[in-house]
This record gives C-alpha cells, structure tokens and sequence, in this order.
C-alpha cells in the first residue's frame, strides 16, 4: 500500500509538470557566484509562472559537492564518492516521464559521447526499475539515472526538494574531479530546460 501511495502522488505531481516545453531561462537568475555563503542564500523558482518553494540552500560554486547516495537501475545503491576523480554532471529531474526530463536526458545522453573522463548522473524521484524502462525504452545508453526515493539525500543534501509537488526541481551541478563545484544552475522556470551549453562548458574546464 505504501508504494502504491507513493506512486500515485508521483503519478500526480507528473500530471502537474507535463506536456511543457518551453525556451530556456536567462542564465543571471539561475546561477550563483562563487564563494557565496548557503545561509545567505535564498532561490526563487516558478512552476508554470506560479511561485514554488525550493526546501533547502542548494550548495553553491566553490563549494565541496555533498556525498550521497541513491540507488541504481539494479536497486544496488550509488554513492557520488564512487565517481571522485572524474568530472560529474549531477542533474536533478522531477521525473523521467514529463516530456521536459524525457529530452533533457537524451539531450545530456547524446552530448555525453563528445567529454572525456566525464560521467552524467541524472536524478529523480522515480522508482528504479521505471527508470531502467524509461532508458530501455528511450535507447538511453552514456546517462547514469539514480533514484532519490528511497534515501531522498540529495533532495536534502542538495536544498532541491519542491515544497509543492514533494519531487526534486530541475538542477544541474557539474562537479569537478577533485569533488568541489564547478558549476551550478538551478533553472528558474522549472518547466524550461537546463543551460546545457554552459554545463558542457564548465565540464570541459
């Protein structure tokens, strides 16, 4: 009963953030600088122009990348530690199956062939094994996809809960081999898609 539950405030939440494609966001609104205290900071989002509460301080550029972990395709859990030494791409979704998470995966999937030592984790709230049948599904091949829904660290770790839907927002953080933060866009207008120049930028150093 307890997952049925949890699957259909899931299945809710999808309801509310689907069928929206929309530009990308001004850059200045959803990046911080380096150095920037977390306690100071405060991050503004929207849903579909409506204001949504981000539940936490997100760690910032210059900051050392929270270790956490979540659990893979295979219900084997994942620790960012695993990958400390390579260059990360840690982006957040609210779930693989809007239609805004769906082409942001692929688009970080096809993107992925062209960076060296460079491993992209993609996070939501969605079980395991849907995530090993979204990717299936969608030919997903160089995009690791963790979920959040048992440990829901990095929803706390990583200041990135919703308030309103209880999923993660849209994020991406690039962490460099040495595990401090390199790069980090918490998307204003979370039914946009993420910068992903700038983070295939800041991936290549």
């Amino acid at each position: 009963m307890i997952r049925c539950a949890f699957v259909m405030s899931v299945a809710a939440a999808v309801a509310m953030l689907a069928g929206c494609a929309c530009p990308v966001n001004d850059a200045s609104a959803r990046t911080t600088r380096p150095g920037k205290e977390r306690s100071m900071e405060s991050v503004q989002v929207t849903i579909r122009g409506n204001p949504a509460t981000v539940e936490g301080r997100p760690p910032a550029i210059g900051e050392p990348a929270p270790d956490f972990v979540a659990v893979g395709n295979d219900m084997n859990d994942v620790r960012l530690s695993g990958f400390r030494g390579r260059t990360v791409i840690l982006v957040t979704t609210p779930s693989l199956e809007t239609s805004v998470c769906d082409i942001q995966t692929r688009t970080f999937n096809e993107r992925a062939a062209s960076l060296d030592d460079t491993v992209i984790l993609t996070l939501s709230m969605d079980l395991p094994f849907a995530q090993k049948r979204w990717c299936g599904a969608a030919g997903v091949e160089d995009v690791i996809t963790l979920s959040d829904y048992k440990y829901r660290e990095v929803a706390e770790k990583y200041g990135i809960r919703i308030r309103e839907h209880g999923l993660l927002g849209r994020a991406v953080w690039v962490i460099a081999p040495d595990g401090v933060i390199r790069h980090r866009e918490i998307v204003a207008e979370q039914t946009n898609e993420p910068d992903y120049e700038a983070a295939l930028a800041a991936a290549a150093g």
